[in-house]
């Protein structure tokens, strides 16, 4: 199923800094998170929302995953020798306006994909790092100029699926001093949990939600790519700048009785 940008979870601050990043005219937005995240689902939602008869909009992917009117989506095939690169390379012939590359693989697939977003195109593209700050030193470790990150790279989002608490069985709780919920919800005296039931299989949980932190690239940040500074020190400076990182936003949404503590943590601890 097709999704919307509404449907995939955003709060309205990053939703509102997503959307102005989407309709820019040329530079590369990246989406990073392990696989299964709900990148490929986010990068279609976002192709849909910017179709029009007025955009070339190609895709290059490994595989073809939705089928989307009025784009077009080429499917990799290394055999035949249509790579991530060599697709690539082909498509700037057909002079996009947008294009999506499935995933940033290795080294020539990144030079080309980055030169573009440089020439005037819009790229989208994933990677795979724990948060938003790692997809710029991944870009540096794989031989990326410094100058040509800060020339292209205008977003990054990093994104993990968490499971929403069954809406049939939800109920208030307050949790236990020294529980988990204390240590990172303090202010709370009560929260949602699900029971469970048969219509979540006894589980608390029916559906997924994502949760992001989306990295805006500023001229600070762009001074410390050049200085090629560790990928902690770029996050520390998106936070200052107004970045919510992938905990907060998930904690939010425990607030909101949308998931949990427990599940907030199992997906985000690793890219704290």
């Amino acid at each position: 199923m097709l999704l919307s940008l509404d449907d995939l979870g955003f709060l309205p601050v990053i939703k509102e800094r997503f959307a102005s990043l989407i309709h820019s005219s040329y530079g590369m937005i990246l989406l990073t998170g392990p696989t299964g995240s709900g990148k490929t689902t986010t990068l279609y939602a976002t192709l849909n929302l910017l179709s029009s008869p007025e955009k070339n909009i190609i895709t290059i992917e490994d595989p073809v995953e939705y089928l989307l009117p009025g784009i077009n989506q080429v499917r990799v095939n290394p055999k035949a020798g249509l790579t991530f690169a060599s697709g690539l390379r082909s498509i700037l012939r057909q002079d996009p306006d947008i294009i999506m590359v499935g995933e940033i693989r290795d080294r020539e697939t990144a030079d080309i994909a980055v030169r573009a977003a440089t020439t005037g195109h819009l790229v989208f593209s994933t990677l795979h790092t724990n948060d938003a700050a790692g997809a710029v030193t991944r870009l540096l470790d794989m031989g990326i100029e410094s100058y040509l990150i800060n020339s292209s790279l205008i977003g990054v989002v990093a994104q993990r699926l968490v499971r929403c608490i069954c809406p049939h069985c939800r109920e208030l709780y307050r949790p236990e001093p020294g529980s988990l919920e204390k240590t990172w919800l303090p202010e709370r005296e009560e929260l949602w949990r699900g029971r469970g039931c048969q219509r979540c299989n006894f589980t608390g949980y029916a559906g997924r939600t994502a949760i992001q932190e989306m990295l805006v690239m500023n001229e600070e940040l762009r001074g410390l790519v050049t200085a090629r500074v560790p990928a902690m020190a770029l996050k520390e400076a998106a936070v200052a700048a107004g970045m919510v990182p992938l905990i907060e936003d998930g904690l939010e949404k425990v607030r909101q009785g949308i998931t949990t503590v427990n599940e907030v943590l199992r997906v985000s601890l690793v890219g704290l």
